[in-house]
């Protein structure tokens, strides 16, 4: 009887189309925020913040890259992998180059980097689309991780291939978020702050008409272009900016959660999982892409953890294919019964709560 919004009128066009209409909604969220800014520094361990949390946040930001680029814009890719590694090696470069550059610049530019590499390679979806769009990507993925591996330029020809983050503050603070000075408090802080950001502008982007372009694209691509949308603007634009949110979670990944950067962490298996969140959590959503990347990220840890709590001993190469089996079985499930995953389930239970104990 709590969700209910009887009594909530909208006396303007801005109340109709706010991104929570309803009280209780708005509520839950300020909370959620509320316990991830204040509760979680002051009562998580390092463990959880470095090895849960901080994932989390990454692929998440990732995950919302993909799901504009394919779940709004109806464009397949296979390259994120190749994108976030732009970012982190653009980030790298910047942070040489420029020592003196703020972290917050470092990341924003990075994201820029990728996001013209993004418009390169999304120049074929103008002329292929579907299987064969997702082959080009895949091509872009493997060029990349190829043209990092060889050209000793991205790693300062380092003879390792692998480099580590440099520290940096945030702006007009002597506070580090990358580095071996950096606490893991302070990482985990600017990264929700970064990715509350993004995902707040992906919201608001999706509802302006950017991403009623993008729509229609993926509806119905030629009634599209009938009623005037310029297929080349629209879908370069969907590559550019899903490149930009890949970008910077590359950058979040080598700065703030390895402090290393190296190909080999952007691999294929890298652009998969991205894609496995946001079918698991929802194609064309931005909260399916939150929880896509918490159930990708805490299955593995509960399936490493579950035999030792029952008293069972599992061999752990088992137990990695016990978790293949499962991701496989539900990507199955998801795309059979519910293609528009856990972020549709959800809105189905609010619905079924807005009208309880009435239904109709």
């Amino acid at each position: 009887m709590l969700y209910r919004e009887a009594g909530q009128f909208k006396t303007t066009y801005a109340k109709d189309w706010a991104i929570f209409p309803i009280a209780q909604d708005r509520i839950v969220v300020l909370g959620f925020l509320a316990i991830a800014f204040i509760a979680v520094p002051a009562l998580a361990s390092n463990y959880l913040l470095s090895t849960i949390l901080l994932p989390f946040l990454v692929m998440s930001t990732a995950a919302i890259g993909l799901n504009l680029l394919t779940g709004y814009a109806g464009q397949l890719s296979l390259g994120t992998g190749g994108f976030m590694a732009t970012g982190a090696f653009a980030a790298y470069k910047l942070s040489t180059m420029f020592p003196g550059m703020p972290i917050e610049a470092v990341f924003l530019f990075s994201g820029v980097v990728a996001a013209l590499v993004g418009i390169l390679f999304g120049i074929p979806s103008l002329r292929i689309k579907g299987f064969y769009l997702a082959v080009a990507t895949l091509a872009a993925q493997f060029f990349l991780l190829w043209l990092f591996n060889k050209v000793g330029w991205f790693t300062n020809y380092s003879t390792s291939g692998v480099i580590s983050a440099p520290p940096r503050t945030i702006m007009f603070t002597d506070i580090y978020v990358t580095g071996p000075a950096a606490s893991v408090t302070a990482k985990y802080l600017f990264a929700l702050t970064l990715v509350a950001i993004l995902a707040l502008a992906a919201k608001n982007l999706v509802r302006s008409s950017i991403g009623r372009r993008w729509m229609a694209i993926r509806d119905m691509d030629i009634a599209a272009e009938i009623i005037g949308i310029k297929p080349l603007q629209t879908k370069l634009s969907a590559f550019a900016i899903s490149s930009f949110y890949c970008g910077i979670a590359g950058a979040m990944w080598a700065f703030l959660y390895t402090g290393s950067v190296e190909p080999l962490a952007f691999d294929i298996n890298r652009s998969f999982q991205v894609l496995f969140m946001i079918i698991i959590g929802g194609l064309g959503s931005i909260l399916g892409a939150f929880l896509g990347a918490g159930f990708i990220i805490a299955l593995p840890i509960l399936l490493t953890n579950a035999p030792a709590m029952l008293g069972l001993n599992i061999p752990v190469d088992v137990i990695s294919h016990i978790e293949f089996m499962i991701f496989g079985a539900l990507i199955i499930f998801f795309l059979i019964v519910e293609p528009h995953g856990l972020a549709r389930l959800w809105q189905i239970l609010k619905e079924k709560l807005r009208l309880w104990p009435f239904p109709h």
